[in-house]
């Protein structure tokens, strides 16, 4: 677009479930999350109680891809940018493409639905960012969840 850097932001909404895009950022992101209690899945909140990721969103064979694309979004991850209201992850589409990155999202946003997940295509083509933001309170928990 004549000079202007090309952005395309795709921003899930909350609710949309399975209609989207078809991505991880975090080691252990979805894994960690997952605690046993008695042989059921349970949530687990935060220090604050207001963040909560809600295991039984998701099947069994989801929770499993959702930590094997959380897997390799942490390994691909380029660089991390702290954002006013939450935080950016950078990757290059040679390690990890769109449409992992938007996999990891519509399961994620499913656990995590007070998650705001923008995915931006930059530079090109030659950069592909994710940002997650939220309601006050939210950066902590993604520094925690997502161990930066």
């Amino acid at each position: 677009m004549n000079g202007e850097r090309l952005r395309k932001n795709w921003s899930m909404v909350r609710g949309m479930g399975v209609l989207g895009m078809a991505f991880a950022m975090a080691s252990t992101s979805a894994g960690a999350r997952l605690q046993q209690k008695g042989g059921m899945d349970t949530a687990t909140t935060d220090a604050h109680g207001k963040f909560y990721c809600n295991v039984k969103a998701l099947s069994t064979k989801e929770r499993a891809r959702l930590k094997e694309l959380s897997e390799k979004l942490a390994a691909a991850r380029t660089n991390t940018i702290e954002t006013a209201k939450g935080y950016e992850f950078q990757y290059s589409p040679e390690k990890i493409s769109i449409p992992e990155v938007g996999e990891w999202v519509v399961l994620e946003s499913r656990c995590c639905a007070f998650l705001d997940f923008h995915i931006d295509l930059e530079n090109q083509g030659k950069l592909v960012c994710l940002r997650l933001t939220g309601s006050e309170g939210v950066k902590a928990f993604i520094r925690s969840d997502f161990h930066i």
